[in-house]
């Protein structure tokens, strides 16, 4: 069984006929031979030692009607959050342009929404077009989207959409029981009609079992086409949740999850996303053997710590990891990142944003 898996991942085809049993199997290989096997397929598909840096800001913080068990955001957890209104568009370029100038190629706004209203829109348009003449790539999460409000940000330039799955159809229902998984896989098509590229990924460590995260890749892996940018979070738990005392997901449970995930979707670029000021740089750099290709820099991720933007510069020149650039950005972003003020990430802009 295991030699078979072997022999399927390094021929490194984008498939879409994933099953549950044959990811439970990969998950199951010796430690080593599953780090050999991801990190095969990512040097067919990628420079290994290239990193694409996004920044993600939150523009409309609080007060979400969602229930989701692990959201500071949601109105039904008690987390004592701050509120915070849509951000005005003048302040969402300015904290974009510091985001480049800390060597970002992508900047990620979020809105602690259910769905957006259609007053709303005219406002995160002009987001979208103001980040695009900067010369970076945009991405947003709103929540649920129909198929005019898709053809919309399509139209304004967005880049990626990102909406996670969060978990497996299995464990959905206790996480989430305010909006389905039917409801997020529609918004996905609807991202996929409009002509977006999809951003869609999901949290370990809400208290599922291993089945429940085999079965989530599944569900990712199986998308046709498969996510341009698969984030893999690490539960960060905030007090005010109920799953602020779930017991912690192993380290090297967590490190699978990337490596398979590689394995199984060989041309995404797959994030180490929330979760990472918990993780020691040992760590950060299995993962990043195991596959993962994409970071945030930040202090913050809309309410959670981020390491600091100068411990992610030391930690890529320990492991001679360069930043990817995008093609119609010429200048040398690896400079732009280690001559970059490092203070303007602690600036209000940032903070206030995503308390």
């Amino acid at each position: 069984m295991s030699q078979a898996v072997l022999s399927s991942g390094q021929e490194s085809n984008v498939r879409h006929n994933w099953n549950v049993k044959e990811v439970e199997a990969l998950f199951a290989l010796p430690f080593n031979d599953l780090m050999f096997q991801a990190q095969t397929v990512h040097r067919q598909n990628f420079n290994a030692n290239e990193v694409q840096v996004s920044t993600l800001l939150s523009i409309k913080t609080g007060a979400c009607p969602e229930d989701c068990k692990y959201c500071s955001q949601s109105a039904r957890n008690k987390t004592d959050l701050e509120k915070e209104r849509l951000l005005a568009t003048e302040k969402v370029l300015e904290a974009a342009k510091k985001a480049k100038e800390m060597g970002s190629t992508r900047f990620c706004m979020g809105a602690a929404w259910r769905n957006p209203k259609e007053r709303d829109m005219p406002y995160v348009l002009n987001m979208v077009k103001g980040v695009k003449e900067l010369g970076m790539e945009t991405c947003m999460t709103l929540g649920m989207l129909s198929k005019d409000q898709a053809d919309q940000l399509q139209d304004a330039g967005l880049d990626y959409y990102n909406h996670n799955l969060d978990t497996s159809p299995e464990h959905y229902n206790q996480i989430i029981t305010t909006r389905t998984y039917q409801d997020r896989l529609d918004t996905l098509d609807n991202v996929r009609s409009a002509g977006m590229k999809v951003c869609s990924g999901g949290i370990v460590g809400l208290g599922e079992q291993a089945i429940d995260r085999a079965s989530l890749l599944v569900q990712l892996a199986n998308l046709t086409p498969q996510p341009e940018s698969v984030p893999i979070n690490m539960l960060v738990k905030v007090e005010g949740t109920p799953l602020s005392d779930v017991d912690d997901l192993e380290s090297f449970d967590f490190i699978r999850c990337i490596a398979v995930a590689r394995i199984m979707m060989p041309k995404s670029h797959v994030r180490l996303s929330a979760g990472r000021s918990s993780m020691n740089e040992q760590m950060q750099s299995l993962c990043f053997l195991a596959g993962a290709n994409s970071i945030f820099y930040g202090c913050k991720l809309l309410t959670t710590e981020n390491p600091e933007t100068d411990q992610d510069i030391a930690l890529f020149e320990k492991l001679g990891i360069n930043t990817e650039t995008i093609d119609d950005d010429s200048k040398d972003v690896e400079l732009k990142i280690k001559t970059a003020v490092i203070d303007n990430q602690h600036s209000d802009l940032f903070h206030n944003a995503a308390q």
